[in-house]
């Protein structure tokens, strides 16, 4: 087993969870600057695409900043054969991990093969490892997984996926089916772990699903035995998470210009490169994570759904601050 950048983290391990169409880099350096979580992972993309038309956008898709690091390329799809394909060039491109995902519920990834469909073909789901790993040469291969399809099925299927021994074995606490309408099965994750030391010992585990805070992760931690925790939504519009700093409102406000303006430097520059970039429309969706929980705040948000850069951007919250 290729461990890579993981044996070197102190416990407890802190990640956001790659979510499509919103951790891009732009949104990682973000954080970058105020409260790092402890690695970084891209949004995913898949392996069938870097060899398509789909290439470039892909290609951007992955981007990232020389001082994301550890930074972790995640990726999807149905074919061992691309998956180890894929491996070999994101070692390349200077990531220090992969990680497949097996766990997302979109019904056109699942006609792939891919995500969670994964969970009914454990056999292929370990194919799919195990070409990667030979792609990956010595970057450290990781999962991202949920606890079953329809039920919760962790007896059969995370020992499946640990006898291939990934480095590091995420798991949303959720079926596929159970998308985001109950809570997540927190019980659940001390078996989980009893399933990692049983099968692979010097596998990470690491949970996901409904955490709110830093504090309430490290909480988790201590209670489980796990090796960290992956937090999603509850990121969303706050760079400070991971710290212990609670902004003002003038710091979320001039957060979202500072979020602006990094958007549009990085897509200067990757328009310059590759002539195509992801439009300026993409970033609104975090500028109403930012903007809640204060008054004027959904006047401001219906005018920051409107703006189109970052220079238009600055004007509508300066004029909101100078009120």
């Amino acid at each position: 087993m290729e461990l890579g950048f993981w044996k070197k983290f102190k416990r407890p391990i802190m990640a956001i969870a790659p979510m499509s169409g919103v951790t891009d880099e732009a949104f990682r350096l973000m954080f970058l600057k105020y409260g790092s979580p402890s690695v970084f992972w891209t949004e995913f993309v898949p392996v069938d695409g870097l060899y398509s038309r789909g290439r470039e956008y892909c290609l951007e898709t992955l981007s990232f900043d020389k001082k994301e690091h550890p930074i972790v390329a995640q990726v999807f799809g149905g074919s061992s054969a691309n998956f180890e394909k894929a491996a070999a060039e994101l070692a390349k491109l200077g990531f220090d991990g992969i990680d497949i995902n097996m766990g997302c519920p979109d019904k056109d990834i699942e006609k792939q093969g891919a995500g969670a469909a994964l969970i009914k073909n454990p056999d292929l789901a370990v194919e799919i490892i195990k070409a990667t790993k030979r792609g990956a040469s010595k970057l450290p291969v990781s999962v991202k997984t949920r606890i079953g399809y329809s039920k919760n099925e962790i007896d059969k299927w995370i020992p499946a996926v640990l006898k291939a021994e990934p480095a590091a074995l995420t798991v949303h606490f959720r079926t596929r089916d159970e998308l985001y309408f109950v809570s997540a099965h927190w019980e659940l994750a001390e078996k989980i772990v009893k399933l990692r030391n049983k099968y692979s010992p010097k596998t990470l585990i690491i949970g996901n699903g409904d955490v709110k805070s830093a504090e309430e992760a490290r909480k988790l931690i201590k209670e489980t035995g796990l090796d960290g925790v992956m937090i999603g939504r509850s990121v969303l519009g706050n760079p400070w998470f991971f710290s212990k700093h609670t902004p003002t409102l003038s710091e979320r406000l001039n957060a979202v210009i500072e979020h602006a303006e990094i958007f549009d430097e990085l897509h200067e520059k990757y328009m310059k490169k590759n002539g195509c970039c992801k439009q300026f429309a993409s970033i609104r969706k975090h500028f109403h994570s930012y903007t809640k929980g204060f008054n004027g705040a959904k006047d401001l948000r219906e005018k920051l759904m409107k703006v189109r850069n970052a220079k238009e951007t600055r004007k509508v919250v300066e004029n909101f601050l100078n009120k």
